[in-house]
């Protein structure tokens, strides 16, 4: 069947005809919701989708808006990362068994992937998964892991193969949190929470069942991850965003405006426009396929953004922009970083250029790989792992 909007409206008008959210439990309705294919409209049918074009998902939501949502704040790793991986490269059995519960929000995901000494240089880490018969012995550390407290499942990446040049001797696999040897301690950050965790694998057992891709083909999975990473970073639509956070203090505290201050917030609030509508533009890339290193930029942009916008509003407050309201030490299992205030927004703000690859990195490929500019001289290329200087 080819879908259009009037067809897709028509399915979700349909649905609600004979799924009442009021009279059916949450996560009833979720999954009810998933198997009409009006999850992901544009994922296959039978995993969430109809098999239509990813811009039709804007019609499915306006027609089912009010009713229970996934609370994607909580899963954004799950939603943004792990599944558009899966749906890539893993197996229709794994697709089964995984998008579901990870779409209704009942199976959390956490991004295993940088490491203490492999963060910036990914493909350094040194993690690692020996096989013993069906199953892989993984042994390493992880650090900087969202939502690790609260995840069932993790994606991971781990050295398979050290006797080859860096980014040919990785595999990925899907991480139970729950396997004996996984060990998650806190990281407590600037904002006095532990929003990240780091994550310490003993002779964690993972059955073969659990590789995604290839044994040795995991640096190019990872790249799906990353790419979409970026994506739903820099370039997913937002509800509020910071410009209008901003721009709502401007417009209620008249006393606190300046001739500088609207100087810089109307270059800001250009920056913000140019960053509204390129984001627009990728998204209609993303649904034509595959998201490409134009998300970098995108994620770069929203990095310096963040940080300038949280900087100028807390000078704009002044003495009421040092307020803060909570230093408790938690562990939360969302970032609400529009509904808190000017305090924790400037301190949380500092993570932007770091999370989800660094500013650095990221100028790197742009410059690489999108500019086509000459790529920095690397001396490990073609140097296999074991005998990288550490």
């Amino acid at each position: 069947m080819t879908w259009d909007e009037a067809s897709v409206a028509e399915r979700a008008r349909a649905f609600l005809a004979e799924h009442d959210p009021a009279g059916m439990d949450r996560l009833e309705f979720l999954r009810a919701r998933f198997d009409a294919g009006l999850a992901w409209v544009h994922f296959p049918e039978g995993l969430g989708g109809l098999g239509a074009p990813r811009d039709l998902q804007a019609v499915a939501d306006r027609e089912l808006k009010g009713t229970p949502d996934n609370q994607p704040g909580r899963i954004g790793i799950g939603l943004g990362m792990a599944a558009p991986t899966i749906l890539a490269f893993g197996t229709e059995e794994q697709s089964r068994r995984f998008l579901r519960p990870l779409w209704t929000g009942e199976e959390v995901w956490c991004q295993l992937f940088s490491e203490p000494g492999a963060g910036s240089d990914l493909a350094t880490l040194a993690t690692r998964a020996v096989r013993e018969g069906d199953e892989w012995v993984v042994d390493g550390q992880k650090v900087w892991t969202s939502s690790a407290h609260t995840a069932r499942w993790g994606i991971l990446v781990a050295r398979t193969d050290p006797g080859v040049p860096k980014h040919r001797g990785l595999t990925y696999f899907v991480c139970d949190m729950h396997a004996p040897g996984v060990e998650v301690r806190p990281l407590r950050q600037i904002t006095g929470e532990a929003e990240f965790n780091e994550v310490f694998l003993t002779g964690v057992r993972l059955p073969d069942a659990l590789r995604l891709g290839e044994v040795g083909d995991g640096w190019r999975v990872a790249q799906t991850t990353l790419m979409n990473e970026r994506v739903a970073i820099g370039g997913a639509p937002a509800r509020r965003t910071m410009m209008g956070v901003v721009a709502e203090t401007w417009r209620s505290r008249p006393e606190l405006r300046t001739h500088d201050l609207h100087q810089r917030l109307l270059k800001l609030w250009v920056d913000s426009e140019v960053m509204r509508l390129t984001a627009a533009r990728l998204r209609e890339q993303l649904a034509a396929g595959h998201p490409g290193p134009e998300g970098s930029g995108m994620k770069l942009a929203f990095a310096r953004l963040h940080q300038e916008l949280s900087g100028i509003e807390v000078e704009m407050l002044r003495e009421d922009g040092l307020a803060y309201d909570d230093w408790t030490f938690r562990r939360p299992d969302t970032v609400d970083f529009i509904g808190r205030e000017a305090g924790y927004r400037y301190l949380r703000a500092k993570g932007n250029s770091i999370e989800g690859g660094t500013s650095e990195i990221l100028r790197n490929i742009i410059a690489e790989r999108v500019l086509g500019l000459p790529a920095e001289p690397r001396a490990d290329k073609d140097v296999a792992w074991k005998d990288l200087p550490r």
